[in-house]
């Protein structure tokens, strides 16, 4: 069994779902996890509130208490690729993800991911990532050092202060010549079943990207991807709207059966650079990873 080195929390819903005790809501909050796993912690004591004390079967439900628990899992993978720090001040640090590292548990992975690796390797155990990459996309992540000016780099990210580029590989039928033609997306992306697969659905747009042709083969093309929102598999989607999904993707057009990472064969998915003026320093930042995807 592998067990969380730290806790992940939550907030009570400020309306009650319908539920008595926090171990109801547990369970109908998440309903993946057997209802016998979550009796079974609360019976360990490894859920618990703010100030330390357990949570145990009769504990009744309070609208936004926050609740702790540790996150375990029969074993995990380790994944055979090494990040970079490329940038660190009392501040942040950004660091260059590989391909198939999460940046926060999930899943089956609950120790085996960036912001865990990092703590460990700087030190630093407040560390925390102030927004996300998927599992299987590559590239850079911007992680708080400091709690006190925190907010200010999540508030970059929630106004759309951050200009961020990708790169991104498709396979095309080389009849049209696709260089320096750029796309604007536009559309409705929600959850579709299961919940982490998105589909596009008719009504107003709560998805945007510009995405421009670069460099192009006999059957593949290299893409410049500028989210300017930040929905859940945006750039998968929008490239798969644009009839040519990213290569490798096991999500889009077609959701594949879970099955065991090929190494050998990544998302070509590349988060390659970040734009910002720093709240704290009023500096103009741009970093940029150290990859690149090559056709």
């Amino acid at each position: 069994m592998v067990i969380s080195k730290h806790p992940s929390k939550l907030s009570l819903p400020l309306t009650n779902p319908g539920v008595t005790t926090v171990l109801e809501y547990l369970i109908i909050k998440f309903p993946y996890v057997d209802p016998q796993i979550w009796q079974q912690r609360v019976t360990d004591g490894k859920v618990h509130c703010h100030d330390g004390s357990l949570i145990t079967a009769q504990s009744l439900f309070q609208a936004q208490q926050r609740i702790y628990y540790y996150r375990e899992v029969e074993s995990e993978p380790s994944v055979p690729f090494k990040e970079t720090i490329l940038f660190q001040d009392e501040h942040i640090l950004v660091a260059d993800k590989p391909h198939f590292l999460a940046v926060i548990p999930g899943g089956i992975y609950v120790n085996e991911c960036l912001q865990n690796r990092l703590r460990h390797s700087t030190g630093i155990e407040g560390l925390q990532a102030v927004h996300r990459l998927d599992r299987v996309t590559a590239g850079l992540v911007i992680f708080s050092v400091n709690p006190d000016t925190r907010h200010h780099y999540h508030h970059l990210f929630a106004t759309r202060q951050i200009h961020k580029t990708y790169q991104a590989i498709a396979n095309t039928n080389g009849d049209e010549d696709l260089i320096g033609q750029a796309w604007e997306i536009k559309n409705r992306i929600v959850p579709s079943e299961p919940r982490f697969h998105m589909r596009v659905v008719e009504g107003e747009a709560n998805s945007h990207s510009v995405i421009r042709c670069v460099q192009q083969s006999t059957q593949k093309a290299l893409f410049e991807l500028n989210p300017v929102t930040g929905k859940t598999h945006q750039l998968r989607v929008h490239m798969q709207a644009l009839g040519w999904p990213i290569l490798n993707d096991q999500y889009y057009p077609i959701l594949h059966p879970p099955a065991a990472d090929n190494y050998s064969s990544p998302l070509q998915l590349l988060a390659k650079e970040l734009q910002f003026i720093d709240p704290i320093t009023q500096r103009p930042r741009h970093f940029s990873s150290d990859k690149n995807l090559l056709l």
